[in-house]
Formats: structure tokens, sequence, C-alpha cells
């Protein structure tokens, strides 16, 4: 049984690693503020409760993981809270998100109005 704890528990933590890596390359590799913004507040959410969730099972039942859940969820509430706050300050100081011409919504020609 403890082998399998110790086994998931490094799964855990590879692919919370993995997720908080691909997000720093997210903010390098992606053309403009918004889409870094996305890429880092998706993967930085999803690579910090996995990691977390790796070092409570390491640590078993004791007061660390009790530490380790509570820092867990304060990161849950605050990591998307201040990527809204960075993106709203954005957005009131004037920076727009680029239109792409495939994702307006527009209907293709010949097909307004119905079905």
């Amino acid at each position: 049984m403890e082998t399998l704890f110790e086994i998931l528990s490094w799964v855990l933590i590879l692919s919370g690693s993995f997720f908080s890596v691909v997000g720093a390359v997210g903010i390098v590799r992606f053309p403009d503020f918004w889409a870094r913004l996305h890429a880092v507040s998706i993967s930085d959410s999803a690579g910090v409760i996995l990691l977390l969730a790796g070092m409570a099972l390491q640590a078993g039942w004791t007061l660390i993981t009790v530490k380790l859940v509570i820092i867990g969820l304060f990161l849950f509430i605050t990591g998307p809270t201040s990527t809204h706050a960075a993106a709203s300050a954005a957005l009131v100081s004037g920076l727009r998100p680029k239109e792409h011409p495939g994702l307006t919504g527009a209907q293709p020609p010949g097909k307004e109005g119905g079905a």
C-alpha cells in the first residue's frame, strides 16, 4: 500500500511540474498579453494543485498536509482572482484583444437569417 501512495504521489508531482513548465513555455511562445495570460492562468492552477496533492501524499497525515491543503485553497482562490484583476486592468487601460477573422461569430455568406 505504501508503494501505491509513493507511485501516485510521484505521478502527481511530475504531472504538476509538467503543467508548470508548459505554462512557462506559454509565456515565452504566445504572441500577445491575452494569450499569455490565458496560458499561465490555466496551467498555473492545474500545476499547483497537482504539485500540492503529490506533496501531501508524500507527507502522510501530518500537520504538513494540513498546511499544504490550506496553501492549496488559498492559491485556488487567489490565482483566478489575480488573473481576472490583471485582465480587467489591461482592458481598462485600453489593451484590447486582437480580432481574429475566423472567430468573429459572423455567418458565412448565404447563411443569414435561417437554418
